[in-house]
């Protein structure tokens, strides 16, 4: 017979990583993810429905984001409004297609300032529906709360500080 230790943990001591905060940790940090890209079906999924196949889901997420703001392609990542490696290719892309406006600085002749088009424009409110539709369902159908939102966003925003600090301050 195989000798089987028995782990004792006592009343009072504290709990490991494996039991207490890291399980959990890891399961947020994967729901994250995979929202992320849930989110990026939902709005191909809207596109499809709608017959349209001109832009891709991370494309008409980028159009969203930009609205009526006039942005560099630096300002997209840092402002967070894009995710991703390639925005340079997705800016260039929606440019040749006419999805934005891409012009040079008045002030820094460097830089680049984009734009939506009026095309854009279609883009940017066909995804601002979709998201009007959700707000209006998500309690009823979804079973989220407004105070659900605020507990999660609030933790959300204290995990990108702590993330923000662990680079900053190298901890």
């Amino acid at each position: 017979m195989a000798n089987l230790a028995k782990k004792v943990v006592q009343p009072d001591a504290p709990a490991t990583a494996e039991e207490g905060v890291k399980p959990r940790y890891l399961e947020a940090l994967h729901l994250v993810e995979r929202l992320h890209r849930r989110l990026l079906d939902v709005i191909k999924d809207e596109f499809e429905r709608r017959g349209r196949d001109d832009v891709n889901s991370v494309q008409a997420l980028l159009l969203y984001n930009i609205g009526d703001k006039e942005l560099t392609a630096s300002e997209l990542r840092t402002r967070g409004y894009y995710l991703g490696s390639n925005v340079s290719y997705n800016v260039k892309k929606l440019v040749e297609m006419g999805y934005l406006h891409h012009a040079r600085s008045r002030v820094d002749r460097r830089s680049v300032r984009i734009s939506l088009t009026d095309k854009g424009r279609q883009v940017h409110e066909v995804v601002e529906a979709l998201y009007e539709k959700h707000a209006r369902t998500i309690e009823p159908i979804g079973g989220i709360s407004g105070d659900d939102f605020t507990r999660l966003n609030q933790a959300l925003i204290r995990l990108e500080r702590f993330w923000t600090d662990q680079i900053r301050y190298r901890l």
